[in-house]
Formats: structure tokens, C-alpha cells, sequence
């Protein structure tokens, strides 16, 4: 009678993806309202102006303009400033 046997064999061959954690777009860079600034566990980077943060505390820009990051209190923040027309 053939039977599998229910050893740990099988048990081990998964493997998770990887995070794609840091900053997606950089200091100075154009950016569109949507744009993903940074993705990070925890506020490393605190949301600015013109910018919202997700519930994974993804940073994202609000509105268009050019990204950027400075230090305010001992945080460093992400902003996003409106180019004008």
C-alpha cells in the first residue's frame, strides 16, 4: 500500500518578497499629485506640506510641484512646493 509520508519536508520551501522600502522620489525631483515620496516602517519621515502619509506610513505628494525634504524640530520632514505659473 503506497502512502506519502508526512515528514517536514515540504513545510519549508516558502519565501517572503521583499519590502521595496526608501525613498522613491528625491530631493528637488517634479512630482505629480499621487506620486509616492517614500515608503517606511514607522514615521522615519514626517508628512510636510502638499503631503499625505498612508496607513503603512507610505509618504505621498497632495499636489504638483517639487519634492522637498528639511528638518524642523528635530523631524525630518517631506514637503511638496507648488511650482508657479
Amino acid at each position: 500500500m503506497a502512502r506519502k509520508r508526512g515528514g517536514s519536508g515540504a513545510k519549508n520551501g516558502r519565501d517572503s518578497n521583499p519590502q521595496y522600502l526608501g525613498i522613491k522620489a528625491s530631493d528637488g525631483t517634479l512630482v505629480k499629485a499621487g506620486t509616492i515620496i517614500a515608503r517606511q516602517r514607522g514615521t522615519k519621515i514626517h508628512p510636510g506640506t502638499n503631503v499625505g502619509c498612508g496607513g503603512d506610513y507610505t509618504l505621498f505628494a497632495l499636489a504638483d510641484g517639487k519634492v522637498n525634504f528639511h528638518q524642523r524640530r528635530g523631524r525630518r520632514l517631506a514637503s511638496v512646493i507648488q511650482e508657479a505659473d
